[in-house]
């Protein structure tokens, strides 16, 4: 069942059959880090065209990709926030109409996304609480609904949520990835997710790297921002 193997055995019934002329370079180096702001804002949010996003952890595969998806669904502006200052530089051009750097002052971010409808969260820990209290400090209208979509922890598992937050603005936390998001409600969305990988929808930037030099890959890969994909 592993990933890095020349075979594997799958179950039918958790599988798709891709589009005509796919790439399955561009599939298997996009489908999983897009499907995660995907499912989240058309499975877990009753997410409208026009309606801002921020971006929290934008600079990592997963959240390149959700400013992309993001913008592809409709979104009106899409805010990124990330640490990698020269990652955030190329944001813009994927789709983001603002940036802002992590690793400065809070308030910065405020002012950038207090007016946002959804966060699209791959931080989570104290990132996460430091930037919902900048938010919602800086929001004009703190009765406007603003969902928090929890996908990712790499900043850690648990964020101490200021309690003032929850009561001071119409917050709403919630979570998504398998379990909040069924094995069903997942395989309706992969079609129209691999159409638009398909159809040119995103910007992929994929490396593919033969099984057989897999060390070399795997040693690459903290020196790449490309997606590599082990080929048999």
């Amino acid at each position: 069942m592993g990933a890095m193997a020349d075979q594997t055995v799958i179950d039918t019934r958790r599988s798709i059959v891709l589009p005509p002329g796919s790439d399955p370079i561009a599939v298997a180096a996009a489908m999983n880090p897009a499907m995660s702001s995907w499912l989240a804002l058309r499975q877990r949010v009753p997410f409208q065209a026009g309606q801002h996003v921020l971006v929290l952890g934008a600079t990592g595969n997963a959240g390149q990709m959700a400013v992309q998806v993001a913008r592809r669904l409709g979104a009106g502006q899409v805010i990124a926030a990330g640490r990698n200052e020269s990652r955030l530089a190329g944001l813009p051009a994927l789709g983001a109409t603002a940036t802002v750097c992590l690793d400065g002052d809070a308030g910065r971010l405020g002012e950038a996304a207090g007016d946002v409808d959804v966060v699209l969260d791959y931080l989570w820990g104290q990132p996460a609480a430091t930037a919902m209290a900048a938010v919602i400090t800086d929001r004009v209208d703190r009765g406007k609904p603003l969902t928090w979509i929890e996908i990712g922890s790499i900043a850690g598992p648990v964020a101490p949520v200021p309690s003032a937050a929850l009561r001071a603005a119409r917050l709403q936390i919630v979570g998504s990835g398998q379990g909040s998001v069924s094995t069903c409600r997942i395989l309706t969305e992969l079609p129209a997710l691999a159409g638009e990988i398909t159809g040119g929808s995103f910007d992929i930037d994929a490396r593919p790297t033969p099984l057989a030099d897999v060390e070399q890959a795997w040693a690459d890969a903290a020196r790449t921002a490309q997606r590599i994909v082990l080929t048999p």
